[in-house]
């Protein structure tokens, strides 16, 4: 029940703002931060009271929704899912400060930032399929008010434009989970969408298995979103206020990465090997290419935008090694990404919001007239490009040496992604805040105000914290990765004779074990070159 009560109290908050004056426009704004406050607070107990040495659902609750058709209210978390959770109520919070100067309508702005608060929160609890569609249909609608209203000039094209695309991937993901939901009850009697139940029950044929993967992935693929479906997010990054961008980047789009991790590798670990190839190179063309259309926008946004295409890649590539370090580096980037491009965003909105303008062009030298504007700019876009004791650069690590394991070209066409962030973020930089103050009307900017600092301050803190001291974060995810990869390695469908011939490699991935405790056995390069060969696929070897 108290899971329950943390994923419905933005909800709550959002009714009790309906009944309140439209003209009390100072409540209301006391009243949704004091709600998100109260949430971030209340998840922070389920972060403290959670068990990171075993991989089970936890804070569990399951009692029947729709009994007859054995739909369950079924919700949980585990170490994939908690942090994601906990970040969700953490950038709320700072969103909801950082909206502050909204001007119009302001009752039902904060009435949409709070339902969509519960929507994203339910994604990561919901432990049953169609409960799961729901809450990811339900954060839609608020999301795509939150750019069409308050958003810029184009927000009407940038708003319809993201609820398109979503709306297409989410049709798709409905028909496998009915095609999932049938055969379940054909094939075992029972008529369930439980997730767990599915995850050990859902023994489809590979080629089955393919297409239901395929609706899955192309859902997920728009929202995270991957190379080339990414088309939507410049245009509502752009034209979302600033909040509504924080938001964008620091949760909706880990929704997807998530879905990745809960249904395509535990539903579909044989289709998801065979697929590794071709997301590997999408994630690897979409880091390359966000790289390089970023380092020529003049938009601020509109660079950090095309940057999250690029860093998100590093996500995706680390799912796909289908190792601990590289899923590991997948689930600790995340964090990273929403915290490094949430505080970019924010900082892009303070100038907007003196300026109203973000083109590069307009500024210059205001390392001179706003000091700690330049230092926090300066920190937020030196933990973007992954430097060593920040936060980006434990995660892009990880997911390199993961990919490194499963093949090396791979891996140095990555790299080459972390080398241009360094260039397009310090041009921008360099533009931004050392060249000469030629624009007189940058000679008046005042610095960041306190509830600006308030806003900032906490993501550059998380920065230090997760760089130097990452432990508390990666253990928590620790076990359900073991779990995880274990599911996805070859060996639970490798044909039985291969496992005869494997002994010996079997022997030396013993010692591997004992090596690095109790993480699942790593996938080694003989072992996939050898199931490659039986599935006839091109070798996964290190270049």
């Amino acid at each position: 029940m108290f899971l329950t009560f943390i994923t419905f109290l933005p909800l709550a908050g959002a009714l009790f703002l309906v009944f309140m004056p439209k003209e009390s426009v100072a409540a209301i704004k006391q009243t949704a931060l004091a709600v998100a406050v109260a949430d971030f607070l209340l998840s922070l107990l389920l972060w403290t009271n959670f068990d990171n040495t075993t991989h089970k659902m936890q804070f569990e609750l399951n009692v029947p929704w729709i009994e007859a058709w054995g739909i369950n209210y079924h919700i949980g978390l585990d170490g994939i899912s908690l942090l994601l959770y906990v970040m969700t109520t953490f950038l709320t919070m700072i969103c909801v400060l950082a909206s502050w100067d909204i001007n119009k309508h302001m009752r039902e702005y904060m009435i949409a930032m709070l339902t969509l608060s519960t929507g994203m929160l339910g994604v990561f609890i919901s432990l049953d399929l169609f409960m799961f569609y729901v809450f990811w249909e339900f954060q839609l609608v608020p999301m795509y008010l939150i750019v069409g209203v308050w958003g810029g000039p184009r927000r009407i094209y940038a708003s319809i434009k993201f609820f398109l695309f979503t709306a297409v991937g989410s049709l798709l993901m409905l028909v496998a989970i009915l095609w999932i939901y049938f055969y379940i009850q054909e094939t075992t009697g029972v008529a369930t969408a439980d997730i767990l139940y599915i995850t050990e029950h859902l023994d489809a044929p590979l080629g089955t298995q393919k297409w239901l993967w395929m609706a899955f992935f192309l859902a997920f693929a728009i929202k995270v979103p991957m190379f080339p479906f990414h088309t939507w997010l410049p245009d509502a990054h752009v034209e979302a206020p600033t909040a509504g961008s924080v938001i964008l980047a620091g949760v909706l789009l880990k929704m997807g990465t998530y879905g990745f991790l809960r249904f395509n590798l535990p539903f579909f670990p044989q289709a998801s090997y065979e697929f590794v190839p071709m997301v590997a190179w999408l994630a690897i063309i979409g880091i390359i290419y966000g790289a390089l259309v970023a380092m020529v926008q003049e938009d601020l946004k509109k660079l950090v935008a095309y940057s999250s295409v690029s860093h998100l890649g590093f996500v995706m590539l680390g799912i796909f090694a289908l190792n601990p370090y590289g899923i590991q580096g997948a689930l600790i980037q995340n964090i990273n990404h929403g915290i490094s491009t949430g505080a970019l965003f924010l900082l892009v909105g303070v100038v907007y919001d003196r300026r109203h303008t973000r083109l590069i062009s307009e500024f210059g030298g205001l390392a001179k007239i706003m000091p700690k504007y330049a230092i926090c700019f300066m920190i937020a876009a030196l933990s973007s490009i992954g430097l060593p004791g920040m936060n980006g650069f434990i995660g892009e690590f990880l997911v390199l040496l993961g990919i490194f394991q499963v093949n090396g070209l791979w891996a140095a066409c990555a790299t080459s992604g972390v080398i241009l962030a360094a260039c397009y973020i310090l041009w921008m930089f360099q533009r931004v805040m050392f060249l000469e103050l030629k624009n007189p009307k940058n000679a008046d900017l005042k610095d960041m105000n306190t509830r600006e600092m308030l806003t900032v301050v906490p993501l550059l803190i998380l920065i230090f914290w997760i760089g130097l001291y990452p432990k508390p974060f990666m253990d928590t995810f620790d076990a359900s990765v073991t779990h995880l990869v274990s599911k996805v390695s070859p060996d639970n469908f490798r044909p039985k004779k291969e496992h005869h011939d494997n002994d010996h490699n079997d022997k030396h991935n013993d010692k591997q074990n004992e090596k690095h405790g109790e993480h699942a056995r790593l996938i080694t390069p003989t072992e996939m070159a050898s199931l490659n060969h039986r599935l006839q696929m091109p070798a996964l070897t290190k270049e």
